[in-house]
């Protein structure tokens, strides 16, 4: 190790002790508690760099972080030494600018060791590529002398010319010295604002940048031309640390290492694993007695905390450091769940008013009533005998909770409500373009990603070695035919894998239904339908959480195999597979529940059955509705709690700790490690890499589909949606700031793909509710009753107009019932749910007349509701405008501004070069008046006056 590099970041007349004795001492085997008082005696020099935020000499702050393993043998140990002399000495002379590696192959001819030819082969890129890094104009530093073994650090540094290169290349909107006022409201709506900013004031975070701003500073893109027109009184605070870290991972992206006979950027070499690692660092600690403030400590006391849960976000904090993609997401979470409120509200009423009206409902008393003694057919062969449907009391008033006429008017509210939402995010994010500076910005090409550039350099080589000439190389479509016929078969297959694990459940039920049948205990016989439902969907809920998870890292393979250009492509391909088979995966068992169960049973006499032994299931006498609720609301909260919190908190919590053993194990080797303090890059090299914001959205853009397709059968899903995402968002927060490497800051507009599956969830919810309204609950028979079939106008007789009749004679042989006197008495017709013609009728167990009355006015209500609330929804969409009022004016009081800036700028240029030139006319004049060579030769005398303002 390279104990004394720590001393080289001081002069040594700070010291007062040469750091060549200091060497000496240690080359002779001095103790290390020896080395470690005179450290003591000295000043601390990790202080001085804040311990690893800024460079040895204090002054240069870190902007970004490369990290590589490195193998030392112990024969190499001299090597180092000298390595290391030479390094300081290179430091010295180029300003602190030491070009890697120089050292290195100095001591090569002295000293051969051993090293392993692909560590060698990996340091010679290292060296190659941070020799090029230099030569962009990028400051590094190494730091082997870590408490982590095996690990070194390159800290670089982004400095002034080159931040002001780069922004100007970026096109980055900096704030000019030009400010303006923001259009303020006048008026009623100025009081109504003020009284609003009192009452929130005390959930608002205690953050300098949520406060109201009256005055912006005027922004334009960087230019180095132009730099009189930005207020560059503070350079070191001009570029925050999320714009330089992102300026040096652009310069990071584009440098390249060819000594491996092919180009390789920043990507190419953590994929090869000649880096482990590139991030750029936190703003510093988060906890901690003596912690200086900065915006991580901020963000963590006032966003990630679960104590100010009822706090607004201090979204433009988020973005300050996070940068503008994480910052909308979080804005656009924040939005999401403040429209839950109002949704919540709404179907906790819906809810009240089933419970308020489940007495006064004549279909659920009329099945609780004993005195109708219809007696109802097995709901199996011959293990199940008949039934009286007063037992399914219970099913029927739960049922009614949800099956009520409320919860249509529910199902087209939150139609409008999610156009609601859509066109209010649209809104937003236009306000936070306005604040964030990004209108007119506009996302150009990235760069190829590392394995793109491999596969054509296969390509090319391939076409090299058949000697062909060729233009430069790129991927088509017949180069990726395997992998897009491999993506096809690969969604097909998962697609079918998840019919047949429903259809595998399916046939749980009806296996288990049966067995409990033959139970011999009445109580055990009457809970039958309420068992198999929950432990079904407990197997479901499993099943769904397991294949999540093998789905995700299935779609990032396909999608790896695909070989996709550029970082956008391959995230937007990744999206689309992981939601098409997530949203499959999550949804085929509430699918086969609201729409195929009980749709396929045929009927007593002639039933349907599965591998010629079980029957197709049936639904509840009170519809399959209540069924459908057990399942969404079961999967949904279990869905959330287990995969969204618990693995969220879990799996990060074991990360660190089984680190912390490792940590702790490594520490034991040597007493030093015990006293140094941990550099700001060994912190976070010990955090989890950010991973992306896919995961995030996609669980949201799932508990979205939950909300709005299938709420018609459960009204609740909003206030389980909205009590998830109060702690969602501060558990985002906190990953995000403690527990996650700081991203790199990402410029973004919009949420990207995610707004459009968002807007197609939203138009397929209408159909999905239109269809549950309609098939799946009473709804709609009860209507047809009510105003065809009822003789007094009331739902009297409701029951008795849904039940048709069978005459046991008439049952297959091996199919009646074993014990046909279980109820006391000899049944000789027995009912089931249907409309079908009675046995004493000529066409006998005939489709009736009434069900096609009855499929009749569900299909003409689907149709009447889906257009009748599409147009709604677009009616909403076309009359709320995409950008605010205000926002579109400051916009272009904006671009006025900044016309009147240049052209004063301009008319300035104009008058100084008028005044230059009268300057010269008046000279030229002075010339002509006082030459004494003018009256002899006029010509010449004015030759040579014209002659001078030319040679100036």
């Amino acid at each position: 190790m390279r104990m004394n590099k720590k001393y080289s970041c001081l002069p040594a007349e700070e010291k007062g002790i040469h750091i060549i004795n200091i060497r000496a001492i240690e080359d002779i085997g001095y103790d290390q508690h020896e080395s470690t008082l005179l450290n003591s005696l000295s000043k601390n020099p990790d202080a001085d760099c804040k311990y690893g935020l800024y460079f040895r000499d204090g002054k240069r702050k870190v902007d970004y972080i490369l990290v590589y393993h490195y193998k030392k043998s112990s024969s190499a140990k001299t090597l180092s030494r000298k390595v290391h002399h030479n390094d300081s000495a290179v430091r010295s002379t180029k300003q602190d600018q030491p070009l890697p590696g120089k050292g290195v192959q100095l001591e090569m001819g002295e000293s051969e060791p051993q090293v392993d030819y692909h560590e060698d082969d990996k340091r010679f890129r290292r060296e190659e590529y941070e020799g090029n890094l230099v030569e962009a104009g990028l400051e590094l530093e190494r730091d082997e002398d870590t408490k982590i073994h095996g690990i070194g650090f390159v800290k670089i540094h982004a400095p002034w010319n080159v931040l002001c290169r780069e922004a100007e290349f970026l096109k980055l909107k900096m704030p000019t010295k030009k400010m303006y006022q923001i259009n303020q409201t006048h008026g009623l709506l100025k009081k109504i604002n003020s009284v609003v900013q009192k009452i929130t004031e005390p959930i608002q975070p205690k953050v300098a940048e949520h406060k109201p701003q009256t005055v912006k500073r005027l922004s334009y893109p960087f230019s180095r031309e132009k730099q009189h027109l930005f207020d560059l009184s503070d350079r070191d605070s001009f570029f925050d640390s999320k714009t330089r870290s992102t300026i040096v991972y652009e310069i990071l992206k584009r440098t390249t290492c060819t000594k491996a006979k092919y180009s390789m950027g920043i990507t190419s070499l953590l994929a090869n694993g000649v880096y482990s690692a590139a991030y750029p660092l936190h703003d510093g600690d988060y906890e901690g007695e003596n912690v200086e403030p900065n915006d991580r400590k901020l963000l963590c006391e006032e966003w990630a905390s679960y104590g100010v849960f009822y706090k607004y976000q201090p979204i433009d904090l988020v973005r300050k450091y996070f940068g503008e993609k994480i910052g909308l997401y979080f804005a656009w979470l924040g939005v999401y769940t403040q429209m839950l409120i109002p949704a919540s509200v709404v179907g906790i009423i819906v809810f009240l008013y089933g419970c308020a009206t489940v007495d006064e409902n004549i279909p659920s008393m009329e099945m609780c009533d004993e005195r109708n003694n219809i007696t109802m057919c097995p709901l199996c062969d011959r293990t199940c005998s008949y039934w009286k449907m007063s037992s399914a009391c219970a099913t029927a008033r739960a049922s009614h909770l949800f099956d009520n006429p409320a919860t249509v008017f529910f199902s087209v509210f939150m139609a409008l409500w999610a156009a609601t939402f859509m066109e209010h995010w649209k809104r937003k994010q236009m306000r936070l373009n306005y604040r964030w500076d990004l209108t007119g910005f506009e996302e150009e090409e990235d760069h190829p990603r590392a394995e793109y550039e491999a596969k054509v350099l296969k390509k090319s080589l391939r076409k090299e070695h058949k000697h062909k000439e060729t233009d430069k190389e790129k991927l088509t479509w017949k180069d990726r035919f395997p992998a897009y016929l491999t993506n096809f078969v690969g969604i097909i297959f998962m697609v079918g894998l998840t019919f047949a694990i429903v259809f595998g459940v399916i046939i749980y039920r009806i296996s288990t239904a049966a067995a409990l049948a033959i139970s011999s205990t009445p109580s055990g016989r009457s809970s039958v339908r309420v068992t198999v439902t929950a432990t079904a969907v407990i197997i479901n809920l499993v099943v769904i959480i397991i294949l999540d998870e093998v789905y995700g890292c299935i779609a990032r393979w396909l999608t790896q195999i695909e070989v996709p250009k550029t970082d956008k492509s391959f995230e937007e391909r990744l999206i689309f597979k992981a939601f098409l088979l997530k949203f499959v995966n999550a949804y085929t068992p509430i699918f086969y529940v609201a729409f195929f169960k009980g749709r396929f049973v045929g009927r007593p006499g002639d039933y349907v059955y599965i591998f010629h032994s079980f029957r197709m299931e049936e639904c509840a006498p009170g519809g399959c509705l209540m069924e459908l609720c057990i399942q969404l609301s079961i999967i949904m909260l279990g869905k959330q709690l287990i995969q969204n919190n618990l693995f969220e908190i879990g799996i990060p919590k074991m990360k660190k700790f089984i680190r912390y053993l490792k940590l702790k194990r490594r520490r034991s080797l040597d007493h030093e490690e015990h006293v140094k303090r941990k550099q700001r890059y060994e912190v976070d090299y010990n955090l989890e890499p950010f991973a992306g914001l896919t995961p995030e959205y996609m669980e949201m853009i799932i508990q979205f589909g939950f909300v709005t397709l299938f709420v018609a059968s459960f009204p609740l899903a909003p206030l389980f949606a909205l009590l998830n995402n109060i702690i969602e968002i501060r558990l985002d927060a906190k990953k995000f700031v403690t527990e996650l490497r700081r991203p790199v800051a990402v410029r973004a507009k919009d949420i990207g793909i995610w707004y459009n599956i968002l807007r197609g969830i939203g138009k397929l919810a209408v159909i999905i509710n239109a269809f549950v309204i309609s098939f799946t609950s009473d709804f709609i028979p009860r209507l047809v009753y009510l105003y065809m079939y009822s003789e007094n106008g009331t739902m009297h007789g409701f029951v008795n107009h849904t039940l048709s009749s069978f005459n046991v004679s008439d049952f297959q042989a091996g199919t009646a019932p074993n014990d046909p006197l279980d109820l006391g008495y000899e049944v000789q017709i027995c009912r089931y749910k249907d409309y079908r013609e009675p046995p004493w009728s000529e066409n006998k167990y005939d489709i009736s007349k009434d069900f096609w009355a009855v499929l009749a006015a569900r299909l003409a209500f689907v149709i009447v509701f889906q257009n009748l609330v599409m147009f709604m929804s677009d009616f909403v969409d076309w009359i709320i405008p995409d950008i605010p009022k205000d926002i579109s004016q400051q916009i272009h009081k904006e671009k006025v501004l900044m016309v009147e800036v240049f052209m004063r700028e301009e008319q300035g240029k104009l008058q100084m070069l008028e005044t230059w030139k009268d300057k010269e006319k008046k000279k030229g004049e002075n010339c002509n008046n006082h030459s004494p060579r003018l009256t002899r030769s006029r010509s010449g005398s004015l030759s040579s006056c014209h002659s001078y303002p030319l040679e100036v």
